[in-house]
């Protein structure tokens, strides 16, 4: 203490020293930094509408909860990375917080990252409580991933976390993310957003009971749990899936009508036909097949009214590896309306699995046709790109759909930038390829 004394009159002597040498200093101070706290209301971020396991080893324990509050629950491997997805609007930095326990009388370290920015944090409270973090700068506009990592316990888990939370008015004020869980948004926030293209039928196009499609699926963007639907229609839609790391189908369903039950008049070789529940009721026919990404696969759905009110949907599948049309199955749709044909056609990109909904998936849609009833073939080329609720209420705003090598295309997932205005129309250049299929020779 006494030699801290002695610096301390020196270094004020020098000073005295100097200004009596050179006269009155010329308002020489020394200027000191100032810290500008971070302040405004605290924002929190449920896990449970937009966290997911990135990543993991083979029998990981981790789960989130999407059905309630929990969060991150079953957090014991160390090699486990929760990523908490949200967008802003605009830069700067942010307090971040964290919902948080562990086991009583244990202990936890974890790691919080941003954009390479790290901070460890030990955390002992047994009730759950808002423990700060630290201070992070969001420098990019757009979506942000926060990566949260558990480095060493003293208990059997590393505990639970509910939400992440951010504090910075500039920030905070313009935040995008899943925001409740009222009908399921969690749930249906984790899936991510359904993206469709609603197409304009030609004019003089009649009456349509036939609609052929191409659909092309570029390589790495098939991630498990998309569903690429190229024919849908008022009451039914056909396309590819892909349901594991190992299977993939071809799907071709057609809904109950209000009063009355789809039924399979006929189904071709290695189909399966059966109902199905869950959203809504109907008849499912469904084939394995291993497509392939970067390949382009050909579908075609007819619409054949019987004259007694009921109308038969019919689909087939063409795959380049095998060179020939496929037929997938009939179902029997009892109909309100006499001589019902195809109506409201689209297609669509969905993600049916909610732990994959942070994977980027997307599709080329192209060489649209409707046949008349007439036999009259016409080219489809204007769509209008749409989403689902979860899209439209803005809690999920990786989504886009446009033109691209002269097809309309449609993009999910992924938390990318740049998305497409809901509602644009869209207008691909005709190719004038008209199919060629010999309607009276298909299986």
């Amino acid at each position: 203490m006494k030699n801290t004394c002695y610096i301390l009159v020196i270094c004020i002597s020098a000073l005295m020293a100097c200004s009596k040498k050179n006269g009155p200093a010329a308002s020489t101070a020394i200027t000191l930094p100032v810290v500008s706290a971070i302040t405004g209301p605290k924002v929190a971020i449920a896990l449970g509408g937009n966290a997911f396991i990135t990543t993991s080893n083979a029998g990981f324990t981790e789960t989130i909860d999407d059905s309630g509050t929990n969060g991150l629950t079953n957090w014991t491997s160390p090699s486990t990375v929760t990523s908490v997805y949200f967008k802003v609007i605009d830069t700067g930095s942010v307090n971040l917080f964290l919902r948080t326990r562990v086991d009583a009388g244990g202990s936890s370290q974890v790691k919080v990252t941003i954009d390479n920015q790290s901070i460890n944090k030990q955390i002992t409270n047994s009730v759950i409580d808002t423990i700060s973090v630290g201070t992070f700068a969001l420098k990019t506009k757009g979506y942000i991933k926060v990566d949260i990592q558990g480095i060493s316990k003293t208990g059997a888990n590393f505990g639970t976390i509910t939400d992440l939370v951010l504090q910075g008015s500039k920030v905070t004020n313009t935040l995008i993310y899943v925001k409740d869980n009222l009908t399921q948004h969690y749930y249906w926030g984790r899936r991510g957003p359904s993206v469709h293209l609603v197409y304009k039928m030609p004019v003089g196009s009649g009456n349509i009971a036939w609609f052929y499609n191409e659909v092309t699926v570029p390589a790495g963007a098939d991630a498990v749990g998309s569903y690429f639907e190229s024919n849908g229609f008022d009451g039914g839609y056909f396309g590819m899936q892909v349901n594991s790391a190992t299977e993939r189908r071809i799907l071709f369903s057609v809904w109950d009508p209000a009063n009355g039950t789809s039924v399979s008049t006929r189904s071709g070789a290695n189909v399966v036909t059966q109902r199905f529940g869950g959203e809504g009721t109907g008849g499912q026919a469904y084939m394995i097949y291993n497509w392939k990404a970067g390949n382009t696969y050909k579908f075609l759905t007819q619409a054949q009214p019987d004259g007694t009110g009921n109308t038969l949907y019919s689909s087939w599948f063409y795959a380049p590896e095998l060179g020939a049309w496929q037929f997938m199955a009939t179902w029997k749709r009892p109909e309100t309306t006499a001589n019902k044909y195809l109506t409201g056609l689209y297609s669509f990109v969905e993600n049916f699995i909610n732990t994959n909904g942070y994977m980027g998936r997307n599709a080329d849609f192209g060489n649209d046709w409707v046949r008349s009833d007439a036999g009259v073939w016409s080219e489809v080329t204007s769509a209008q790109f749409t989403g689902d609720d979860i899209a439209n209420i803005g809690y999920r705003q990786d989504y886009a759909g446009g033109i691209r090598n002269g097809n309309f295309y449609l993009q999910n997932g992924g938390f990318f930038g740049n998305n497409v205005l809901l509602n644009t129309i869209l207008i691909r250049p005709a190719g004038n390829n008209q199919p060629v299929i010999d309607i009276n020779k298909l299986p």
